[in-house]
């Protein structure tokens, strides 16, 4: 049984979204519920999904366990796991970790770009690594079932990590260092360090993580991804798309800005091409997937690893979360 993952997407959710999913035939993806956001604002967006679930329940549903991701591809389906991209809904109170989990949050990253409680986001100057109350969290998410994801973090924090959970971390949406040096981008010496822990690494899609950025080639793209797969073997990348499909670019601003600064920041933009960035051509939405095949098996993957990175290989990780 093969089965197709993105592991992370932040789209303006609709049926039109929901329908693309299921014409990619993606049994299951990670969205993105929380940015900035507290607890209450989070069960905010959890009625918000629930509404989603029930009016689009020919096509989604909530996915709990890998156990859902089988009974999609069954049901021709796609499983929705929750993840955050920032620890702001556990504020700072170790208790409301089980309770977000409770929620359905399967995903948390210890950091948006900056410091947080946890650890040290990827725009800092200083990477003082990951804190006490981190080092709680970690022990934390790890007992009830929520995988640590670096994706957002500084160097040492992600070691760190590593180190510390007991169970395999994640980087969910991020590409390598040596093929485009972004900030979000990581380097050989991590996801090395990574593979050895058996962490997964989620292959981004959006045009700042890629070289040559909306005018990036799939075979461009397909050759990097072969070139991982040496440092870290295959069967630890997969796909993370971070699509952002028709969302309006206020939101890349509340991304990049949430409550913290009144100076506009930019992130990996610029101030004249402040929105989100064009996809490139061959991956505008989920659909794309179908071109990712291609190229894959282009560069000199074969069916079986093909596959695993389309999607087997975040299912076997989904198997180790709870």
């Amino acid at each position: 049984m093969n089965y197709k993952i993105d592991n992370l997407q932040y789209c303006k959710w609709s049926r039109e979204v929901f329908q693309i999913n299921r014409d990619a035939g993606l049994d299951a993806v990670h969205v993105t519920v929380v940015y900035h956001e507290d607890y209450d604002e989070f069960l905010e967006r959890i009625n918000e999904w629930s509404n989603h679930f029930k009016e689009n329940s020919d096509l989604i549903f909530l996915g709990n366990s890998y156990k859902d991701i089988e009974k999609a591809k069954v049901e021709k389906k796609t499983a929705i796991f929750f993840g955050f991209q920032n620890c702001s809904p556990i504020e700072d109170d170790i208790a409301l970790i089980e309770k977000v989990h409770n929620h359905g949050c399967r995903f948390m990253q210890l950091t948006y770009n900056n410091q947080s409680l946890l650890a040290t986001g990827c725009y800092e100057k200083n990477d003082s690594g990951v804190t006490n109350f981190g080092r709680e969290a970690i022990k934390e998410m790890n007992r009830v079932g929520i995988v640590i994801d670096m994706s957002h973090s500084a160097e040492k924090s992600t070691f760190d990590a590593i180190e510390i959970s007991e169970k395999p971390i994640a980087i969910t949406h991020a590409n390598p260092i040596f093929w485009h040096n972004a900030k979000r981008n990581k380097s050989e010496d991590l996801l090395k360090a990574l593979a050895e822990s058996n962490g997964m690494l989620g292959l981004s899609l959006y045009a700042h993580h890629l070289k040559d950025s909306t005018n990036c080639s799939l075979e461009s793209f397909c050759e990097m991804a072969a070139r991982t797969a040496e440092i870290m073997g295959v069967k630890n990348i997969g796909i993370g798309s971070d699509l952002c499909l028709n969302q309006p670019d206020n939101v890349v601003e509340w991304m990049r800005n949430g409550t913290w600064t009144k100076t506009k920041n930019f992130g990996e933009g610029s101030k004249t091409k402040a929105g989100f960035p064009q996809q490139p051509d061959w991956f505008i939405d989920a659909r794309g997937f179908k071109n990712l095949e291609i190229g894959l098996k282009k560069v000199g993957f074969n069916d079986k690893d093909t596959n695993d990175i389309l999607g087997n290989n975040w299912f076997n990780f989904y198997k180790g979360i709870n």
